[in-house]
């Protein structure tokens, strides 16, 4: 009996030593297990999203032409693109150099839409409308896209690459406001990009929201590079 007791307490001390293991590394890093499903995703919406670009790209293979004329075409793109985006589709590429961040952006902000990745909010525009952008990720799952949001600074680049354009945004700031804060998903008329994700880890009572403003647009092809100053007035 003494013998069973024993051996019946190694174990439980054992598990015990594993669960405090595999709790520290979701806790410093991310979930492996999770992460591994997103990284085979994220292959797959890669190449998706190539083949959008280079298609984008011949079928709009332009001459110079006004930098008026290129934010209409950037916003019409933008428009178009929003449409036809079916969700779970790869739509964009965000980079954050703070959060060593080079994913694939998803259409879609549902469940099993953000196990792929950075999903886009439906009810939200795409970049070169004019409006709000608004990317949520996970924190500690699936590749932990926003793991690191917390770090983020004012001045802080962000760049979404979209078939039509690339955008440059500079971080402003960010807010901590409670899960059923729903006035954070309206648009006030200017471009702005939200980046978001539960807060504290592990809970979802919260949303660490981080703000950005349009600095830098360069068309897909031919064409000037824009000021964000337009985006940012919703002109």
């Amino acid at each position: 009996m003494g013998r069973a007791a024993r051996i019946f307490g190694t174990l439980l001390l054992a598990a015990g030593l594993l669960g405090l293991g595999w709790t520290i590394t979701v806790w410093r890093w991310q979930d492996p297990i999770t992460a591994l499903y997103t990284h085979y995703e994220q292959a797959k919406l890669g190449r998706s999203l190539d083949r959008q670009i280079g298609a984008y790209h011949v079928a709009h293979r332009r001459a110079e032409t006004t930098v008026l004329r290129e934010e209409r075409l950037v916003a019409a793109a933008a428009a178009t693109e929003r449409r036809r985006a079916k969700t779970g589709q790869a739509i964009g590429r965000i980079i954050v150099p703070r959060m060593g961040l080079d994913m694939v952006v998803v259409n879609g902000t549902d469940e099993e839409t953000l196990k792929k990745g950075p999903g886009h909010y439906l009810g939200s525009a795409l970049p070169g409308q004019g409006r709000l952008v608004y990317i949520a990720g996970h924190r500690t799952t699936y590749l932990a896209p926003f793991s690191h949001i917390d770090s983020m600074r004012p001045g802080d680049s962000v760049t979404v690459q979209m078939p039509y354009a690339t955008f440059v945004y500079r971080v402003t700031g960010h807010r901590i406001v409670p899960a059923d804060d729903l006035a954070v998903l309206r648009s006030h008329g200017h471009e702005v990009l939200v980046l978001q994700a539960c807060h504290p880890r592990f809970f979802a009572s919260h949303r660490y929201l981080v703000y950005a403003k349009p600095v830098l647009v360069t068309p897909r092809g031919a064409g000037p590079t824009l000021s964000g100053a337009a985006l940012a007035l919703g002109r």
